[in-house]
């Protein structure tokens, strides 16, 4: 039945259609359960992920428009190639994932408010884990200085937060992200949520229906868990 919320079992890891989700407000498809690696999982496998504040009840979204990068569409300005030559950067995977994690949650308190809870950044640490979660860090001078994370399954990384402690160091993780997802034939990002920040990088919005399309035929890409092990990705940019 559309127009209704949904309240989740903590015993059932299953969800309605993200089609049922409302309309106001948009995206908002059911509360409850848990945050648990299979419930994340299944949840991001259909479209769905968590999005609440502190003092709030689990809310489980999947919005009618959802941003995504096309990786042969990622923007990159004149001025940030600059940038990179004059300070260049080490990238490294999955070599900081719980300081990258709490960074992140860091940056959103101190500027606009986070819900990156206690609650989530464990559930987060638990997926990454089982090697489901993943980070980007950029390295320099020996400090990390910005970086990424999100869950990767069937060959589309789902960005959740990102964050810089140096100049365009958020940017330089993406891109590094958008390099990698190539090499490894990844078929593109969801950034969940379009915004002025992404769309500068040639981030785009499209329906969800045909979000839910191509996220059910990216479900046959088998993923290489190897491209996910504790490395320094050497020459990323080039």
């Amino acid at each position: 039945m559309r127009n209704q919320l949904y309240q989740l079992s903590e015993n059932d890891i299953a969800f309605p259609h993200p089609e049922y989700a409302l309309t106001s407000p948009d995206g908002l498809l059911a509360i409850g359960g848990d945050l648990s690696v299979a419930r994340l999982s299944n949840a991001y496998k259909n479209g769905i992920f968590p999005w609440f504040s502190e003092d709030e009840p689990i809310m489980w979204w999947s919005p009618s428009e959802r941003g995504i990068v096309e990786l042969n569409e990622f923007h990159i300005s004149k001025s940030l190639r600059k940038h990179l030559k004059k300070h260049p950067v080490k990238v490294t995977l999955n070599n900081a994932f719980a300081e990258v994690i709490e960074a992140c949650c860091e940056q959103r308190i101190d500027t606009e408010g986070t819900w990156i809870t206690q609650d989530m950044i464990d559930a987060y640490k638990d997926a990454h884990e089982v090697g489901i979660a993943h980070s980007v860090e950029v390295w320099r001078d020996g400090e990390l200085a910005g970086g990424l994370y999100g869950i990767m399954q069937n060959g589309v990384f789902c960005g959740e937060s990102m964050f810089h402690h140096q100049t365009n160091c958020s940017k330089l993780a993406m891109w590094a992200l958008v390099n990698w997802l190539k090499r490894n034939n990844a078929h593109f990002i969801d950034c969940q949520l379009e915004n002025p920040y992404l769309t500068s990088l040639g981030a785009k919005v499209i329906p969800r229906s045909e979000f839910l399309t191509r996220l059910k035929k990216a479900h046959s890409y088998c993923v290489d868990q190897t491209m996910w092990e504790p490395q320094e990705l050497n020459a990323i940019y080039e």
